[in-house]
């Protein structure tokens, strides 16, 4: 768990860097400090995207997962907790709050480096891969907040409990995550990254929380797939 709590700090120590050195930006430097995240994100995204080695998967899963993910309605659940934690703790936030949780949190816990450095956290002991994800997240939220405010530190808290859970878990993901699977849900989380990316562009607002099933259920197609046999994949 070494490497979880490493990144929970780094977080919210950006989140607070961030804050202290947004105050002093004008409207405008915000602004296009957002455009510069949404250009970079939406490059992550992709090139997440291209890493897949069969497009069919992670095609699937998002179309499914956008299935179960606009029937359970995780937007609007996500959307009602940022907007809870805005009233108590960014009255004067102007609705940045939830967008900065929303936001930093699906980025933060998307992507391999959760999976794979949790995985070998939890059977090694051996935490670098957090800690490079660390550093990551630390700079990165200390663009996030200092436009968007204090939402973004409040998103530690589901990063903590998303690998915490894969550490704690890791025998049991070792076990059953192939390369391949872990590829595909690299894709299919690049291609979620790439929407998010669309938005703090305001290109197109998506309803990226309603796709998450995808993460998971990119995976277990190609469990099933492998398990079954099916030809052309």
């Amino acid at each position: 768990m070494r490497g979880t709590l490493i990144n929970t700090v780094t977080i919210v120590a950006g989140t607070v860097i961030g804050m202290l050195v947004g105050k002093n930006y004008p409207e405008k430097m915000k602004e296009t400090v957002m455009n510069g995240l949404g250009l970079v994100t939406s490059i992550i995204g992709i090139s997440m995207a291209l890493q897949t080695g069969n497009i069919l998967y992670p095609l699937a899963g998002i179309a499914f997962g956008a299935i179960i993910g606009e029937w359970l309605n995780i937007e609007q659940w996500v959307n009602q907790l940022g907007e809870s934690l805005e009233r108590k703790f960014g009255r004067q936030s102007q609705g940045l709050f939830a967008k900065g949780f929303v936001s930093a949190t699906l980025l933060f816990c998307i992507g391999p480096m959760a999976i794979i450095g949790g995985i070998q956290d939890g059977l090694t002991g051996d935490y670098s891969t957090l800690a490079a994800k660390a550093a990551i997240d630390g700079f990165t939220s200390i663009a996030f907040a200092s436009s968007l405010g204090l939402g973004v530190g409040f998103s530690a808290l589901p990063v903590f409990l998303y690998q915490g859970a894969i550490t704690l878990g890791a025998g049991f993901f070792d076990r059953v995550f192939t390369e391949q699977m872990i590829t595909e849900m690299t894709a299919a989380g690049g291609l979620l990254l790439f929407a998010i990316g669309l938005g703090l562009l305001e290109i197109k607002r998506i309803r990226v929380a309603n796709l998450l099933p995808a993460i998971f259920l990119t995976p277990a197609i190609c469990y099933l797939v492998e398990l079954i046999g099916v030809a052309g994949f």
